[in-house]
């Protein structure tokens, strides 16, 4: 007897699945007209069930984003829209290249996502301001208490615990200040300005801010950055504070006596700057993760190495924010090197 032959899954039982997993799905044929939408796919666009059909582009989305979202995808390039609306409910559609030409849309309902990460947002944007007073307080009359121990005939052990509150004190603001900066680059509250930066003249600076703490770890800092880079777009300041952030963790990172090079590299539509130190490494598995808020690789742990978690999570949201990326390339043993790249101006 014959081998059963798999069953391929037609439109309509596609469309009925997503109907129960609440997922619209839109097929879009090759002249880009809707050939079938399921039940869900008319109630996340608040359209009344079977007006979908042989609709165009504009007329299914009334967003020329979404527009081109879909033309994209047709074309052969998968995409993904969020609409974070005020007055009606916020949607994620993705869409995807369809066999025999057109292309395949995914809508999904995120009001409730959004919600949360609303209220994720608000709640940190709250606590972080009610603890940045009584936080500014306590680092004062810390300062103040070691001024007048300088006069006074303490033990070492006083001045070591009075010097370690005002460490660790400093530590919490720097927290704050952080999730402070991230919660505002994530909800965009932050404008990115679209100046004509200069690449040698950010780097220096970064690097000149950081020398003494690099000579203090006992780290060279090396630059490799030609002079006659053109200029590349994006908020000074923000560049800046990207690249402080890779460049302190390199140093912090870095053994006793080794380097930390920053370099450039020249595309046709951009400059890819890297930052290489010789430190420990990171493992595989722990790559994918390091850009994420908080997390932090466990040999950072088990040497007692201080931070937040938070600068990796910044500077990728930074370098997002300027329409490039930020990557990772790392060996155990031979040092990490992280990359962002930035448009020309």
């Amino acid at each position: 007897m014959p081998p059963d032959e798999p069953h391929l899954i037609s439109e309509s039982e596609l469309a009925l699945v997503a109907d129960h997993a609440s997922i619209g799905l839109i097929r879009f044929d090759a002249a880009l007209r809707v050939r079938s939408a399921n039940l869900a796919a008319h109630h996340a666009l608040e359209r009344r069930p079977g007006t979908l059909a042989r609709r165009t582009l504009m007329e299914t989305f009334v967003d020329h984003r979404l527009e081109e979202l879909v033309r994209s995808a047709a074309a052969g390039e998968s995409g993904s829209f969020e609409s974070d609306a005020v007055d009606r409910s916020s949607i994620l559609v993705r869409a995807r290249p369809a066999a025999g030409g057109g292309a395949w849309v995914i809508i999904e309902n995120i009001s409730e996502l959004v919600r949360l990460r609303r209220m994720r947002s608000e709640f940190i944007d709250n606590l972080s301001h009610e603890l940045r007073t009584p936080l500014a307080n306590v680092r004062l009359l810390t300062e103040m208490l070691m001024d007048d121990l300088e006069n006074e005939e303490v033990s070492t052990r006083v001045r070591e615990r009075v010097a370690t509150i005002d460490i660790e004190t400093g530590h919490l603001v720097q927290m704050i200040n952080e999730l402070l900066d991230l919660s505002r680059i994530e909800q965009a509250s932050t404008v990115v300005r679209h100046d004509e930066v200069l690449v040698p003249p950010l780097v220096e600076a970064s690097m000149r801010r950081l020398r003494t703490f690099a000579e203090r770890q006992g780290v060279v800092l090396i630059e490799l950055v030609p002079d006659d880079l053109p200029p590349i777009s994006g908020d000074e300041e923000r560049l800046d504070q990207l690249l402080m952030n890779l460049l302190h963790n390199a140093i912090k990172f870095s053994p006793e006596g080794g380097t930390v090079t920053v370099t450039t590299d020249e595309h046709p539509d951009g400059v890819v700057i890297s930052v290489a130190d010789q430190g420990v490494g990171i493992p595989r598995k722990d790559q994918a993760r390091v850009f994420e808020r908080f997390y932090k690789v466990d040999r950072a742990r088990q040497r007692g190495q201080g931070g937040t978690g938070l600068g990796l999570a910044i500077a990728r949201h930074i370098a997002e924010a300027h329409g490039g990326r930020i990557w990772l390339e790392s060996d155990e043993g031979k040092g990490s090197t992280f990359s962002f790249s930035l448009p020309f101006a």
